[in-house]
């Protein structure tokens, strides 16, 4: 078992990277080649709540990363909410409506429950406890299960006895790209800040245990350059992270009032597609603003530098050095930029 300790995403993507670079082995997969550990890899991040991957290089896409963190804690499963946000969510589904292994629906729908509301209530009774488990691999239905959209994360343990809330996933499969190291380390950071929120402890360690640990070859090889940025020592980090620049960027807390009224503001904002009306100022300050910004960037009434500037201007109404703030500013950036490189090229951009 190789274990990599890291502060956060950012150092936590160089350093698989690095792992991979020295160790991995290339296996064809059903999804063609790929760069294996040849053993499992847990990720241990420090400060999880420091979701926000910035990176130019692998250029994440933020609006994408939280809205699919919320959709997850809102329990749904359809295509048609994420693939708002990203298209090829769409090929993952098997009926073109909804997704077989959401992990949302698998937390609070699933299993003819609400698994997060008896983590929740278990954790409030018993900080002790240690069967806090949320599942989301089902014998009954994945081990026979040959479509598109099959879990990778099995599940979810739950533990508060050092004062504070710490969580390990089990997963089976890591793409470290797309998954550990992108979307994973978004949603079950924000899933375990929610559950901290709603007992009422601060967000402890967070622990990814990846069995099959891989990246794709095509990708792996444009992004194994970032593993030079490992650092020499601990007195010499070269990985640019953001969160510890002269003036670091700062995550603003996701629970701030009870937590049945935030999942209240949750169902206002991502079922029922209402700005109005949320009590937590994380939904006023950053989420609204967010999902403001990625719509006047996809408005087609805009053209040209209109829609970016317009979405610049919704994104200057969040918090100064917010994380999401920045990434989301940098990310709509680069896409004018290639929109001004491909006009001056006289080729078409979406």
């Amino acid at each position: 078992m190789k274990v990599i300790d890291v502060r956060n995403v950012n150092a936590a993507l160089v350093h698989g990277l690095d792992l991979l670079r020295t160790t991995g082995v290339t296996v064809d997969t059903r999804n063609g080649p790929a760069v294996v550990s040849p053993e499992p890899v847990t990720t241990v991040y420090r400060k999880p709540e420091e979701r926000v991957l910035f990176l130019p290089e692998r250029d994440a896409n933020p609006f994408f990363h939280l809205y699919e963190g919320l959709w997850m804690l809102a329990g749904r499963n359809d295509v048609a909410g994420v693939a708002q946000y990203a298209r090829n969510m769409k090929t993952f589904s098997d009926d073109g409506k909804t997704l077989n292994g959401a992990y949302g629906y698998r937390w609070r729908t699933h299993f003819h429950g609400d698994q997060l509301h008896v983590a929740i209530q278990k954790l409030i009774a018993n900080q002790n406890d240690r069967r806090v488990i949320v599942a989301m691999w089902d014998a009954g239905c994945d081990s026979a299960y040959t479509g598109k959209d099959v879990p990778c994360n099995l599940a979810i343990h739950f533990q508060a006895w050092t004062g504070r809330l710490d969580m390990t996933v089990f997963n089976r499969s890591n793409d470290i790209i797309w998954g550990a190291y992108g979307a994973n380390a978004v949603h079950m950071s924000m899933l375990q800040e929610f559950v901290a929120g709603a007992i009422g402890l601060p967000v402890g360690s967070y622990w990814q245990v990846s069995d099959n640990f891989h990246a794709y070859k095509d990708l792996f090889e444009k992004l194994a350059p970032l593993a030079d940025l490992m650092p020499d020592g601990y007195s010499n980090n070269k990985i640019p992270d953001r969160y510890q620049y002269d003036v670091p960027a700062i995550s603003y807390p996701m629970v701030n009032t009870q937590w049945s009224h935030w999942l209240r503001d949750l169902s206002l904002t991502i079922n029922e597609g209402s700005q109005f009306g949320a009590r937590d100022p994380f939904f006023n300050r950053i989420v609204t603003p967010m999902l403001s910004a990625h719509a006047c960037y996809k408005n087609k009434k805009h053209y040209g530098a209109e829609r970016f500037q317009a979405a610049l201007d919704v994104l200057g109404n969040m918090p100064p050095m917010n994380d999401w703030r920045i990434a989301a500013s940098e990310w709509i950036q680069r896409r004018e930029a290639e929109a001004i490189r491909a006009a001056d090229d006289g080729v078409p951009h979406e």
